[in-house]
């Protein structure tokens, strides 16, 4: 019998990331890239860097890993795809090529390992992206994803910096996969529940961006290891104003409030609370589930309401959360 893979990591999916207050206060420190063909640098803490190669093209650059967030080795490494692919597609970019990113204890199982890199290609097929090579090193504790590069006209990148007062906010996949996957390390998660939060994730954001095109888009981002509040302050943040999330609106995966009344709260809920909350004004029931960590979790996106209507009947999965406003003492609003 395998050894279930979320037994073998203290934190699982975008919930093993680095802590954003760390993050934060090491990259304010380090040189901002001057190179004009630069378009899109770390400094607002975008989804992935942009770089002008000609007029008409521009490379999008990313890379994403982490630890098991599921059981089954084939899923992981389908989700460990998507999450690494969607950053592409938040940028407004089509990803093209990807390299492997796998840390692997050693030499046992490697039926399990197989099994992981076949459902990563398997993801990246489906998304039409194609696998170059990889790197990989030995560590007691599992990890796998990609870098991924991608393509964009230089004038249709879309980023976190363009929001606008006016515009409404769109949230395009439920929330919850940090609770949940805390509830099945923890033996705790209902089948169904796992398995709506795994289609979730292995669900490709490809389809919302496709959807996107011709709407006036405004601003993009992806949510995930930061949660919907740290991806949303980081969005304010760079564009300049505030964001009103309505709570009562943001959309749930089944059982996920439970669970975190339960007390399945992934310790990258604690790390994004402790770097956002002074950010936000406003309470919510939610507030657990609004700082937790997602693993290829869905777009949020600031676009004009009548395009967000235009969006909504492509997309009928997309959810209204909230809206932008001019920048009041805070840069996120919970109503």
């Amino acid at each position: 019998m395998r050894t279930r893979l979320t037994a073998q990591v203290k934190a699982g999916g975008c919930a093993s990331k680095l802590s954003p207050k760390i993050l934060d206060r090491v990259l304010a420190r380090l040189p901002r890239a001057a190179h004009p063909q630069v378009l899109v640098g770390f400094e607002t803490s975008d989804d992935a860097g942009v770089y002008r190669i000609s007029d008409e093209l521009a490379l999008v650059q990313t890379i994403d890993f982490f630890t098991p967030i599921v059981d089954d080795p084939f899923t992981f490494g389908a989700i460990a795809a998507a999450n690494a692919l969607s950053d592409v597609w938040a940028m407004g970019g089509t990803p093209i090529t990807a390299l492997s990113v796998l840390v692997w204890p050693g030499p046992d199982d490697l039926e399990t390992l197989e099994e992981i890199l076949l459902g990563g290609a398997a993801k990246m097929r489906e998304a039409n992206c194609e696998i170059l090579g990889g790197h990989s090193v030995t560590d007691p504790e599992i990890k796998f994803g990609y870098a991924v590069t991608g393509t964009v006209h230089p004038d249709r990148v879309w980023t976190n910096a363009g929001a606008r007062p006016g515009d409404v906010l769109v949230l395009t996949k439920r929330i919850g996969t940090g609770v949940i996957s805390t509830a099945l390390k923890r033996g705790l998660a209902a089948a169904q529940h796992v398995q709506a939060a795994t289609e979730s994730m292995l669900t490709l954001n490809r389809h919302a961006a496709e959807a996107l095109a011709g709407l006036d888009v405004h601003s993009v981002t992806d949510v995930t290891g930061f949660g919907l509040l740290g991806h949303s302050r980081e969005m304010a943040m760079a564009s300049g104003v505030t964001l009103v999330i309505e709570s009562a609106a943001v959309p749930l995966l089944e059982g996920a409030i439970d669970y975190a009344r339960a007390g399945a709260i992934p310790g990258g809920t604690h790390n994004n609370r402790d770097f956002v909350a002074s950010c936000v004004a406003g309470i919510s029931a939610l507030d657990d589930l609004l700082y937790d960590p997602q693993t290829s979790g869905g777009l949020l996106i600031s676009l004009p309401a009548a395009d967000a209507a235009r969006f909504m009947e492509r997309f009928p999965s997309g959810h209204l959360i909230g809206r932008v406003e001019e920048r009041r003492e805070k840069p996120i609003l919970i109503q």
